[in-house]
């Protein structure tokens, strides 16, 4: 059974950091690609960062280019999310999720065959 688990959430002031872990088993590690993806209730997941199988390609939206870093250890299967000078915006429950993809970087939620239950991020001004 694959199972994603987030941990790391909680609540900060704008302009603190925070650092996410997602934590793979049941799955070939290194054979997934992990995207860190958040929600805000009633509106759509929004990718956020992902990373590639091998870790060595990293993509990230816009809005938080500069602020968040994602990066991965293949030794203990875990996905970080470092997240910086956060933002009241940033507020969200956040994801990870898997996808088999050996080589490359998908940014679309719906390729993504595995998630985890998320946590929630929030970030008080």
């Amino acid at each position: 059974e694959v199972r994603l688990v987030e941990s790391g959430g909680g609540l900060v002031q704008v302009g603190e950091s925070l650092r996410l872990s997602c934590a793979a088993s049941g799955l070939t590690f290194t054979d997934y690609q992990i995207g860190w993806f958040r929600q805000v209730s009633g509106e759509d997941r929004e990718g956020v960062a992902f990373i590639d199988a091998s870790g060595g390609n990293t993509h990230y939206v816009d809005s938080v280019k500069g602020r968040f870093a994602v990066s991965r250890d293949n030794t203990k299967n875990l996905v970080y999310l470092q997240m910086n000078n956060l933002k009241s915006e940033d507020t969200a429950i956040y994801y990870c999720a898997a996808y088999f993809l050996q080589a490359g970087i998908a940014t679309q939620a719906r390729l993504y065959e595995y998630w985890g239950r998320g946590t929630l991020v929030t970030v008080s001004s």
